[in-house]
């Protein structure tokens, strides 16, 4: 599909119409495309604002260390769906800009922990609420209503994207 300079693609309309896909999920496509083209962007730039070096793939790590705390690299690997060579490199990485630690597991003397650091932890925070504070913003003419279907939708659609 060709993307205008919007992001929204119009020549593969026509070839998918006929094919039988409905215009909603045309739409649905074209919506994701641009939504997480900007997501991508954004998680750019919140891992920068967490730290210049930061790569804006550890961002993910950050987000579910805070949410879930202490977890095996393992683990975390799993969740975000890489290999365990990659996630060693990202958690290397981490631990030299200070953000994360490792600590042995109690309950397996092999394997580490790892979690945020107390600087990890103000400076995702931080980093945190301010997105939380432009979220409210670029909402602010949403219903309340609307913004937890939204909420309710993603969640929704996320479940789905597990384990696929």
């Amino acid at each position: 599909m060709h993307e205008g300079a919007n992001g929204e693609g119009r020549r593969g309309e026509v070839t998918a119409a006929g094919s039988g896909v409905n215009q909603e999920f045309l739409s649905l496509e074209r919506a994701l495309t641009v939504f997480l083209r900007r997501a991508r962007a954004s998680s750019g730039e919140m891992a920068r604002e967490v730290h210049p070096d930061l790569e804006s793939s550890a961002y993910g790590l950050l987000y579910r260390l805070e949410e879930c705390g202490r977890q095996r690299a393992t683990e975390l690997a799993a969740y975000i769906g890489v290999g365990k060579a990659t996630m060693s490199r990202q958690l290397r990485a981490l631990e030299d800009l200070g953000l994360v630690a490792r600590e042995p597991d109690p309950a397996d003397g092999r394997a580490w922990l790892v979690h945020l650091t107390e600087e990890g932890r103000a400076r995702f925070t931080a980093v945190r609420e301010a997105r939380r504070a432009r979220y409210v913003s670029q909402l602010s003419g949403w219903d309340p209503r609307e913004v937890a279907e939204l909420a309710r939708l993603l969640h929704q659609l996320n479940r789905g994207g597990e384990g696929s």
